[in-house]
């Protein structure tokens, strides 16, 4: 079984959206756990009416809390968590199940991601390349949650997210697991789409004081090893091929059709991270 944890908060259109892409998956048994923050209980309860979906609505202490409160209520062998304004691509959850399965002794498995606008039109490519300490602290994370996977032994081992941070919280995991060896790896398909919403967390002011916070202050000597280190992030990526543009065709719920996957289609999509 593989687990998908969904935090909620008055998100109702999109969490519709991502809901419809983790209900249409095939070829692979899913529990989807819905973690609301325990302001639109009965709002909700029609919308989760799926044999797959479990409800839990309560008071939690910021998205990584509830993140936290639904993967200890999750019973799968892998696990993920998907936003509100994210969607799963089709087949993915196959995709990672068999990856897991071939490739025992990797723990952490990150994917490609398609950035696309409120109407589901594609207009970023982001191909993954494994994350680096080093890159972390100097610069992002360069992964993304709705493309990352990861084996319910992590949570064993107590690898849970730290509820002290609002909005940078999935850094500060993946930095932990990296520090502790945890084995990692790719897979350069596209497995999920990230959708511009202009409220998106990520952009907020609480995330750049909180990356501020995190990182702590900076040098002239600090500033040139930020430099190094993100220009050899650029040239493992090169060689990976995610500065090229390309043709992406996908196929996506939308707000115009929530109930059934349109085709999208982006003829010359490149790899900036577009702004909200």
């Amino acid at each position: 079984m593989i687990s998908i944890v969904t935090p909620s908060f008055r998100q109702l259109d999109w969490l519709r959206l991502a809901l419809a892409s983790v209900a249409d998956q095939q070829g692979v048994e899913v529990e989807h756990i819905v973690q609301d923050g325990g302001s639109e209980a009965e709002t909700l309860t029609p919308m989760v009416a799926n044999p797959i979906v479990r409800l839990f609505s309560e008071p939690d202490n910021g998205m990584y809390d509830a993140i936290n409160r639904g993967l200890r209520r999750t019973r799968g062998e892998i696990c993920g968590y998907l936003n509100c304004d994210e969607q799963y691509l089709p087949g993915t959850l196959a995709k990672v199940t068999e990856f897991f399965a071939a490739h025992p002794e990797v723990e952490v498995l990150f994917g490609d991601l398609v950035v696309v606008d409120a109407k589901g039109q594609p207009v970023s490519y982001r191909r993954t390349i494994l994350p680096t300490t080093r890159h972390i602290r100097h610069s992002h994370l360069n992964t993304t949650t709705c493309a990352t996977f990861f084996r319910r032994e992590l949570l064993n081992r107590g690898f849970y997210f730290d509820p002290n941070w609002k909005t940078i919280g999935d850094a500060v995991w993946v930095d932990n697991l990296l520090k502790q060896g945890v084995k990692m790896a790719t897979l350069h398909e596209p497995l999920a789409i990230f959708t511009i919403t202009g409220r998106n967390l990520g952009d907020s002011p609480t995330s750049r004081a909180e990356v501020q916070q995190w990182k702590g202050g900076s040098n002239a000597g600090a500033k040139f090893q930020t430099k190094a280190v993100v220009l050899w992030h650029r040239i493992r990526k090169a060689a990976a091929g995610a500065y090229r543009r390309r043709r992406v065709e996908i196929d996506v719920f939308t707000l115009q059709s929530p109930e059934k996957r349109q085709r999208v289609v982006g003829s010359n999509v490149g790899f900036h991270w577009p702004s909200s």
